[in-house]
């Protein structure tokens, strides 16, 4: 098991030093950070003094190591826009993100594996054939006009919903939430189905077909020869053995909804992650976009390997001692 997970995180940093190099390039040959950072009037001999507090007149292996030192510490520069670090920024704006997103995830696993399940068990059902139809709605609509749908509907028409923003939010030291609110909880709930119907009509899908697969298996034919119930086949052997290969996906999915929170961030003015890339590429600002991109892949990097903990967990085939 420890052979296992190092060896897991020996690849992960080697994939965190990929996309530190990508975000470095950034700066390299993406805008000038002396022209974002110097005003119109200054001269070219406080230029060339700014370039040397940056560093910028250092090897390009001297430059990248620092930005990775930097990075491990959570020193991502200046905004170029806002004018404060980006540290504090990402501080601010990730809880929102993250909220949003681990309640898309919860909502489209709450909904997504019982109908998988109930679709793949009872697949002849007319219940089973609207499920199916409506999934394929939900993965062919693009997510800005299910959100535009519901802030019509909810928001405009009926009135129930606010359109936009988080709500009132609490502090808890650095984190803020506004899950301890009732504005905050009134204001997450079209956001997270909009982001969290895609990722849902996904799963649905994906656990019909593995399930059907896994159902016609040999082993599961010996189950019933045996006199198991079809509840004990179906939960205990056939769902098991399904989500080995649905809790890759899964996992990929969850570190989606982080990483492309930005359509459904900018339609309800959400204020997290997402947004604020948006507004960063507007504007050029180099340091929250290359910061960004380290976040999202250590996002993606920590799901992995907690995927592949969970695949060694479950699958007895790869508790194979070396």
């Amino acid at each position: 098991m420890l052979f296992f997970i190092g060896r897991r995180l020996y690849q992960a940093a080697l994939v965190m030093l990929t996309v530190a190099l990508i975000a470095f390039a950034m700066f390299q040959y993406v805008g000038d950070p002396v022209s974002n950072l110097a005003g119109q009037d200054t001269t070219v001999a406080e230029r060339e003094l700014l370039k040397e507090r940056l560093g910028l007149n250092d090897s390009v292996l001297e430059q990248f190591s620092r930005f990775v030192i930097n990075a491990v510490q959570g020193e991502f520069g200046v905004s170029y826009r806002m004018r404060v670090p980006v540290r504090d920024l990402i501080a601010e704006r990730f809880p929102a993100t993250l909220e949003l997103s681990m309640m898309s995830a919860f909502l489209a696993l709450l909904v997504g594996i019982p109908m998988g399940v109930y679709t793949a068990l009872n697949r002849d059902s007319w219940l089973s054939r609207s499920f199916m139809t409506l999934s394929l709605i939900g993965i062919s609509l693009p997510t800005f006009l299910i959100g535009i749908f519901l802030i019509l509907f909810f928001g405009v028409i009926l009135q129930w919903l606010p359109t936009f923003g988080r709500g009132e939010v609490v502090d808890l030291g650095w984190w803020s939430t506004g899950m301890l609110t009732g504005s905050g909880w009134r204001s997450m709930i079209m956001p997270a189905i909009t982001l969290a119907v895609f990722q849902m009509t996904l799963i649905v899908r994906l656990i019909r077909a593995e399930m059907l697969e896994v159902l016609r298996t040999d082993y599961i034919k010996f189950a019933r020869a045996r006199g198991l119930s079809e509840r004990s086949i179906s939960f205990s052997h056939a769902l098991k053995n399904t989500l080995v290969p649905v809790i890759t996906i899964i996992g990929l999915q969850i570190g989606s909804l982080i990483a492309f929170a930005i359509i459904t961030e900018s339609v309800f003015q959400w204020p997290g992650m997402g947004l604020l890339f948006i507004q960063a590429i507007g504007e050029v600002d180099i340091p929250i976009m290359s910061a960004y991109l380290l976040l999202i892949g250590f996002v993606f990097v920590v799901i992995n390997l907690i995927v592949d903990i969970l695949y060694y967990t479950i699958d007895p085939r790869l508790r194979v001692e070396k």
